[in-house]
């Protein structure tokens, strides 16, 4: 009798790359990803936190060609088409570009664009993070604009927010152009189940 593979490690053939980045900040901060063509949307939501180290405590949307994609909240917002079972691939109908916004408070938007598919067989493990720049705005600072003034006040000691914001922000500082793509594969491995 032939063996069979369990389902849940049966990889799909083909992988997207994508190209995950902000909008409207300076210098770029952005992330390279390889995900299963079948991905999920929810998936692709579990992997996008994971890459930029949020904490999922916001709501969400993705664009993709002129429709809206999320967790259903008859709450909040206009009606949005849920998310849990549309996969990527048969949702971009030929598209190479899409956007994703977290947080509609500060509004971060991501502009995700699928540079190439590749064959499954070359990843040892997908989802991953191939490369990326540059350390995400900490949550809840305000969007761009609030990140902009964040930056300024943390680098000059006589801005008149500058203790304010190195208290709010607390740890170790901020270093806005650190970025370790092997903790991030790590951290990706264990908040995104496959």
């Amino acid at each position: 009798m032939p063996k069979t593979t369990p389902m849940s490690v049966i990889k799909p053939d083909q992988v997207l790359i994508l190209h995950i980045e902000f909008k409207w900040i300076k210098p770029s901060i952005w992330r390279r990803v390889a995900v299963p063509e079948n991905i999920t949307l929810s998936k692709l939501h579990q992997v996008i936190q994971a890459v930029f180290g949020w904490s999922d405590t916001h709501l969400h949307e993705f664009e993709i060609d002129g429709e809206s994609y999320g967790v259903p909240d008859p709450d909040w917002g206009p009606p949005v088409i849920s998310e849990q079972r549309k996969k990527l691939i048969n949702v971009l109908y030929g598209k190479k570009t899409f956007r994703y916004v977290y947080d509609f408070g500060d509004n971060w938007e991501l502009r995700i664009k699928v540079e190439k598919t590749l064959p499954a067989i070359i990843f040892a493990q997908v989802p991953c993070c191939i490369d990326g720049a540059n350390r995400r705005p900490p949550e809840d600072i305000g969007g761009a604009p609030g990140y902009e003034t964040f930056l300024a006040a943390l680098a000059d000691p006589n801005h008149p927010e500058h203790e304010e914001m190195s208290e709010w922000y607390g740890g170790d500082g901020f270093d806005p152009t650190a970025f370790d793509c092997d903790w991030v594969n790590q951290w990706l491995k264990k908040q995104v189940k496959t």
